[in-house]
């Protein structure tokens, strides 16, 4: 097998897994902090457009993985869409998505386990946690997603059981107490937490290139895995905020600080911290970050080796493990920057850039989309979006609005993660364009 080949070996169960696992984090911890910004109804608009995108952009993007199976995933379809020029934007972009949201949930998970170990430093947690889950990355996709699968299911089941638990307690007069603290402009203010909710599931289209008939699998994994989220979204949202207000899980009892655990706050006014639902949701939320602090780990290394492969990254970033047939330089790099980003200790900034990544991919992608529409129209699309050209104007129209609200909230993170793709492109032109272009 060629040291540049990457091993197929996944199907639509375990694509269904990877996709749900990279993003159930955000409904364990995250989406909370957009209620301080908009309230109930401010969070509740952002996430119905921000459903909207998602949905919208999900199925679009699936046409173009089905059509052009390739592990970099978008920059791949913008190179061949829009060239190589936008492709470069659009492979930093997906790069800075990937490797700076892991560092934001290896902080939650490093604070979570010093809650139980508090004589550890969360910060050796957060690191012990990028070597043992890179570790298993390098060991083999299937393993990883097996993993990813079985703790994605137990991740998904302690929803469904926080929500049987909290619901009897449900009131819609606890959604409408304060609902807008900040007016209608909390909306926009909201709106990072609210992709926080979905943050990654385009990563499915990342490990295409190891799939198992993926013209096929990639559309049922993706499909099934939106539905999913949505789903959960919703439940979990009413469930945690109709107990007793959104500030109730937004604030611990007597401090102004917001709290990283929303959904243990919301069952406190539910059953008594003693109690066996209160442990086990404590436990098996732990799981819920595990998931996605590992599954995007794994899609940040196929994005990261593909960009090595096309020439946008040094050599080295290309090669594949000899035995594992796995992406080992690309997943190595990528903890190492994730770690210098966790010793900042900016876990919002982090969260912040990694959404300016994720609204940009998914600009440049519907661009990309409608290049391939009219440029290649004979492609072979074994899967074609619905309400065309419906669904992608509007996944792109949502995703301009939010970058222009995110930028105007957040000026200075803004000029920091084009910074970054700036100085990027500068050091490729400088040091690969013309190896590549003699190549």
């Amino acid at each position: 097998m060629s040291n540049e080949q990457l091993k197929q070996s996944l199907g639509p169960l375990m694509l269904w897994g990877l996709g749900v696992g990279y993003v159930i984090s955000g409904m364990y911890f995250g989406w909370n902090l957009g209620l301080a910004e908009g309230g109930t109804y401010g969070l509740a608009i952002a996430t119905f457009f921000i459903i909207i995108m998602y949905v919208t952009f999900t199925f679009s993007y699936t046409e173009m993985a089905c059509a052009i199976p390739k592990a970099g995933g978008a920059f791949d379809y913008a190179n061949r869409g829009l060239g190589r020029k936008l492709g470069f934007f659009a492979g930093m972009t997906q790069n800075i998505e990937f490797i700076f949201a892991p560092p934001a949930i290896a902080a939650a998970i490093g604070a979570y386990l010093n809650l139980l170990y508090p004589d550890i430093h969360p910060m050796l947690f957060a690191v012990a946690a990028y070597l043992i889950f890179t570790t298993i990355n390098v060991l083999g996709v299937k393993l990883a997603a097996s993993f990813e699968l079985v703790i994605t299911v137990l991740a998904v089941i302690e929803l469904l059981i926080f929500a049987g638990a909290t619901l009897p307690s449900f009131e819609w007069a606890n959604l409408h107490k304060n609902p807008l603290p900040n007016g209608f402009q909390g909306a926009f203010a909201a709106i990072p937490f609210a992709i926080w909710f979905f943050l990654a599931i385009e990563g499915v289209a990342n490990v295409a290139e190891e799939a198992k008939n993926p013209q096929k699998n990639v559309l049922i994994g993706f499909g099934s895995a939106i539905g999913t989220l949505v789903f959960l979204c919703i439940l979990t949202f009413m469930a945690a905020v109709g107990v007793n207000g959104w500030e109730t899980v937004v604030y611990p009892p007597g401090s102004d600080t917001p709290s990283d655990s929303p959904l243990p706050l919301a069952l406190a006014h539910v059953v008594d911290s003693g109690h066996f639902l209160y442990k086990l949701l404590i436990g098996i939320g732990l799981l819920g970050l595990i998931a996605s602090f590992h599954g995007i780990i794994l899609a940040a290394g196929r994005a990261t080796f593909e960009f090595g492969r096309v020439g946008y990254a040094p050599k080295k970033i290309k090669k594949i493990h000899s035995k594992f047939q796995t992406p080992a330089n690309a997943l190595i790099l990528n903890m190492a920057i994730g770690i210098l980003a966790l010793f900042t200790g900016k876990t919002s900034e982090i969260i912040t850039i990694a959404c300016f990544g994720a609204l940009n991919l998914y600009i440049i992608s519907m661009i990309t989309f409608f290049a391939l529409r009219k440029k290649e129209p004979n492609l072979v699309r074994p899967f074609k979006v619905p309400i065309y050209p419906l669904f992608p104007a509007t996944a792109l129209i949502i995703a301009v609005v939010a970058l222009i609200a995110m930028t105007y909230y957040n000026l200075t993170l803004a000029l920091i993660f084009y910074g970054i793709i700036a100085i990027a492109y500068i050091g490729y032109l400088l040091f690969l364009d013309k190896k590549t272009a003699t190549s």
